[in-house]
């Protein structure tokens, strides 16, 4: 019997990974069906409940919904702790819906496998607050990045999250948070070697409002977006960055960590990196 699985959010129909989960089904030799379903604003644990009523075994979870399926779970992972979101649900054989988050994973697995960017002992730029930003810390520090800095425009929810991570273990971690405003001085002080975009800037078509020279002294920049060049990945260039990443290899890497969890077989991702570039627009 083929096993049902999907993608959840609002709105959903720009969703890439029904294209790449199945892909990964034909590779493995899986079956399973994967379909995404447009969940209501306020209706998102109906959806999946009722999904799960017609044999679904499990869903990835997009936005605006990841905080919401994190509350509606009855076990999580220590990752999914530690975001306080939650993109990939499944089903136990007793019917208790376990909680994962793999956006961390897969950012970590794009940066260092497939770009090969070191981060082990690296002073990583982390820009954002938010939900995204909060999938990616934990996996950054436990790839071995020397420091996470965390930059917001609001500097109290930065420094928050910052503490949330820092005093998470035995001893203090080193992450730390500031305010957007204050990246001039801070790169000028103590250059970082990676950047990270986790903000929507990119796609709202901003640049976080910054002055020309805060990438002072960073060697690789990523954009947690994608597309042909995203208005962030546009000015690392201008600035003379030549180490340029969207985010595209993070959503794959991220999709095989969710077949993983649901099929314990791991998926190759590199044909289908290649294929989702070849149809980016221009």
């Amino acid at each position: 019997m083929t096993d049902r699985y999907a993608v959840i959010g609002h709105p959903i129909a720009h969703s890439k990974s029904p294209r790449i989960h199945a892909a990964f089904a034909a590779e493995t030799g899986q079956d399973l069906s994967y379909e995404a379903l447009l969940a209501p604003l306020d209706d998102f644990a109906g959806t999946w409940r009722r999904f799960v009523a017609a044999g679904g075994r499990g869903a990835n979870v997009t936005v605006p919904f990841k905080e919401e399926a994190w509350r509606l779970c009855d076990v999580r992972s220590p990752r999914a702790e530690q975001a306080g979101a939650v993109n990939t649900l499944s089903v136990d054989a007793d019917g208790r819906v376990r909680g994962d988050n793999t956006d961390g994973v897969g950012l970590v697995r794009d940066i260092a496998d497939n770009a090969g960017w070191p981060l082990v002992g690296r002073r990583v730029l982390l820009l954002g607050a938010g939900g995204a930003a909060r999938g990616v810390v934990g996996p950054l520090l436990a790839a071995g990045a020397g420091e996470v800095l965390i930059a917001n425009r609001t500097a109290d929810k930065a420094v928050a999250l910052a503490a949330l991570f820092g005093s998470a273990g035995a001893a203090p971690l080193p992450v730390s948070g500031l305010a957007l405003a204050a990246l001039a001085e801070s790169a000028a002080a103590m250059p970082c070697d990676v950047i990270i975009n986790a903000t929507s800037a990119s796609l709202q078509g901003e640049r976080l409002g910054l002055a020309d020279g805060w990438f002072h002294g960073a060697t690789a920049v990523y954009d947690m977006m994608y597309g042909a060049e995203t208005p962030f990945l546009a000015w690392a260039r201008e600035a003379g960055l030549q180490q340029r990443r969207d985010g595209l290899g993070m959503l794959v890497e991220q999709a095989a960590e969710a077949f993983f969890i649901w099929r314990q077989v791991r998926p190759r991702t590199d044909a289908v990196m290649a294929a989702l570039r070849a149809n980016l627009p221009s």
